[in-house]
């Protein structure tokens, strides 16, 4: 139970009401290392209440040591998107609901004049996207100073979309505090080794092995395809007759307009996010989905960074992703937070190449599946693998042909 965990009843209270009964296997390695005032590095699945156990350590550092005069944030969290700031924002304002901390949040696609509204509010927690609150400080219209625990989620995201420069400034800015955090979905790598190093102090590192009720369960398995139409009948069919709430991967934003027209000339409802969308629209999305008044969403791989959206029960890569990590972050997806999801792609002839790759790094056979009505006139797209080695063995025999004899 979170009270043996020395936390404040206010604080109890709240997660009590947000429907946490039992702490997550992260909570319980997180919440009293935290609360010792030690570093953390982290890794843990999204899904398994990441968020919780960074929010409720700081929430209860700052009741225990109480802001003895006005000044600016004291818990910093940066994250790599606008859409995860909000959510860690949402839950940050859940959980201090029955005390007097002030939250807030920066991120950019905002107008400046609420920024300005929420930095002159002073918040003791302050979650902002790394750009953004750069901005802010370099214009000097916030101070670090104040910073007595940073916070960083998602870190492997952020040196995937380039913000490890920034951080490292921010950090710089920052370097009065007391207690630094990172959480990532994988340890693994030079890039986050190196982050930690920059940015933490002898932390504690903790890898948490969800239980099965923590972890979920994504079914998993492909329908091949001929051809393009062929491809665009099994998606029609699963959306139509299986899917309840799904997200549609497609590979870039030529394709999603592809695909948009298509659906739109069968009455195919939906919404849709890509890259440089304006933020109003983009917005509106994914309170569309979220609230259910829309069930598909199509996506590309950049423009879905950040979603988090409760009992998806799909996800379908109708465009195979060009590695095999990106398939693994796309069907996380679903089956979140205990939940069962299915993730199905659509795999042509020139996806065999991506498909192994993916069934070698995930240690696992993909099952095939068959639409009785929409067969595959192809066995399976093997066949370009054996020409591939026929290819090789010819080139071999070639080889031995022309060698010179000694």
């Amino acid at each position: 139970m979170f009270d043996q965990l020395e936390l404040d009843e206010s604080l109890c209270q709240a997660v009590a009401e947000m429907g946490y009964k039992t702490p997550t296997s992260i909570q319980q390695l997180t919440i009293p290392a935290a609360m010792e005032g030690k570093d953390i590095l982290a890794s843990a699945p999204t899904g398994t209440g990441k968020t919780a156990a960074f929010l409720l350590p700081a929430c209860q550092f700052l009741l225990d040591f109480p802001r003895m005069e006005p000044g600016s944030a004291r818990v910093l969290i940066l994250t790599p998107t606008r859409e995860l700031a909000v959510q860690v924002y949402e839950q940050a304002q859940a959980i201090t609901r029955h005390t007097d901390l002030v939250c807030g949040v920066i991120t950019g696609g905002i107008n400046y004049g609420t920024d300005r509204d929420t930095i002159e509010s002073q918040p003791d927690i302050l979650v902002a996207t790394p750009g953004r609150l750069f901005e802010h400080i370099e214009k000097e219209l916030f101070d670090c100073r104040n910073i007595e625990m940073l916070i960083l989620d998602e870190a492997d995201r952020m040196l995937d979309m380039g913000f490890s420069p920034i951080v490292n400034q921010i950090s710089a800015e920052a370097r009065w505090r007391k207690q630094s955090m990172l959480f990532s979905a994988t340890l693994e790598g030079r890039g986050i080794k190196r982050f930690a190093e920059e940015l933490l102090n002898e932390p504690v590192l903790l890898e948490a092995n969800p239980s099965r009720k923590e972890q979920g369960k994504i079914h998993q398995w492909i329908h091949l395809a001929d051809d393009a139409e062929h491809k665009y009948q099994l998606l029609k069919h699963i959306l139509t007759e299986q899917v309840e709430v799904g997200i549609v991967f497609v590979k870039t934003r030529d394709r999603l307009m592809e695909l948009r027209s298509k659906l739109d000339s069968d009455q195919i409802r939906y919404c849709f996010l890509q890259g440089e969308m304006p933020q109003d629209k983009r917005l509106a999305a994914i309170e569309a989905f979220k609230q259910g008044r829309i069930n598909i969403l199509l996506a590309t791989d950049v423009a879905a960074r950040g979603i988090d959206v409760a009992n998806i029960s799909h996800v379908i890569n109708y465009d195979m992703p060009r590695t095999a990590d990106v398939y693994v972050h796309r069907i996380g997806r679903t089956g979140r937070a205990g939940n069962k999801g299915t993730a199905i792609s659509l795999v042509e002839a020139h996806d065999v190449d991506i498909l192994g790759k993916i069934e070698r790094y995930t240690e696992q056979k993909l099952k095939r599946r068959v639409i009785d009505s929409l067969r595959p006139k192809h066995k399976e797209a093997k066949a370009s693998v054996k020409k591939k080695k026929a290819k090789k063995k010819g080139a071999k025999k070639a080889v031995k042909k022309t060698a010179p004899k000694k």
